[in-house]
């Protein structure tokens, strides 16, 4: 563990006073306040530059505590907080009368999950309440995952950055609405559909659009600098050699299948064959071609199971169209 328990100490005391705390999870560091104070929450968008209306997720340090936060659990919902908890699932449930609606973005449901990092389970233990945190950076851009990520996108905007290393999972967490009677997948994540199925017994839709607005639905997230463009696998080295040619400053997302091949490009990540791998790295892969100076991003979709469904929707999301600012 990278913080000391001073850190935590120091990082649960600002969250107390109304302040903002950049904290480690598994999937992505986030931008967290008080979940209960809206004057911190409002703080929390004005700082990344977020609509409103976008709900956040409140982190809570273990299942026992979801009734504190939401109202009419049904059993599916404990069952996959059973089984998933701490881990990267949230679950959209009823808001309880905890929380503001400054954090939900004025819906009456509430996004909640445990994250699996011993430094932010050390600091919702210390805090002793929820902490509503999206990711800390600003909106639309790449997630951090580590705590320089962090500090060189927000840098004082930040009361106090609390490093735990680097993210494992490097993704964020999969988001199941768990209102209804059938669960559905609003965001895909960390934990894989196929794991969901296993344990409810039932296939799961991923829908395009629902009802049900949550974190990273706007049609250009997670994006670099660089426009990005997405290809057949079989097309990535032809698309980035053209439009290298034609003057831009090209990176290449190369596929596995073609590692070791000569690219003319401006800058080259070569892929990870483990989709876990890929999925860590992805956002430090974004962020490295903008540091390079690249202005163009040719990539191609992994193939749409186990964590290559998150990953496609990352970069489906970061190809998308820029939100206006």
């Amino acid at each position: 563990m990278t913080a000391l328990t001073g850190d935590i100490e120091k990082a649960a005391d600002v969250l107390r006073a109304g302040g903002l705390v950049a904290l480690p999870t598994e999937t992505v560091y986030g931008l967290g306040a008080d979940a209960e104070n809206p004057a911190a929450v409002a703080r929390v968008f004005q700082v990344k530059g977020r609509p409103p209306s976008h709900p956040l997720i409140v982190h809570i340090a273990g299942a026992e505590h979801l009734g504190d936060w939401a109202e009419d659990v049904p059993e599916t919902a404990r069952l996959l907080a059973e089984r998933f908890w701490p881990g990267p699932l949230t679950l959209v449930l009823r808001r309880g009368p905890r929380v503001p609606l400054e954090a939900t973005g004025g819906l009456e449901t509430v996004a909640v999950r445990v994250p699996d990092h011993p430094v932010a389970l050390a600091l919702l233990s210390a805090f002793g309440g929820g902490v509503a945190a999206p990711s800390a950076n600003r909106f639309g851009s790449v997630s951090p995952t580590t705590a320089d990520h962090v500090r060189a996108e927000l840098g004082d905007a930040v009361d106090f950055v609390l490093d735990g290393g680097s993210c494992g999972v490097g993704v964020e967490s999969t988001i199941v609405d768990a209102t209804g009677d059938v669960p559905s997948i609003l965001r895909p994540g960390g934990v894989t559909r196929e794991d969901l199925e296993a344990v409810l017994g039932h296939p799961l839709a991923v829908p395009s659009t629902s009802a049900v607005r949550v974190p990273g639905q706007h049609p250009s997230h997670y994006a670099p600098r660089a426009r990005v463009i997405l290809v057949e696998p079989g097309k990535v080295v032809a698309e980035a050699e053209l439009a290298q040619e034609l003057g831009h400053q090209v990176g290449v997302f190369l596929p596995p299948s073609f590692a070791g091949a000569q690219v003319k490009a401006h800058a080259v990540v070569t892929v990870p064959h483990s989709t876990a791998a890929y999925a860590r790295g992805l956002y430090g892969f974004l962020r490295e071609l903008d540091q390079r100076g690249c202005d163009l991003i040719v990539a191609s979709l992994p193939v749409e199971e186990g964590l290559g469904l998150a990953i496609a929707n990352r970069l489906r999301r970061a190809a998308g169209p820029r939100p206006s600012q």
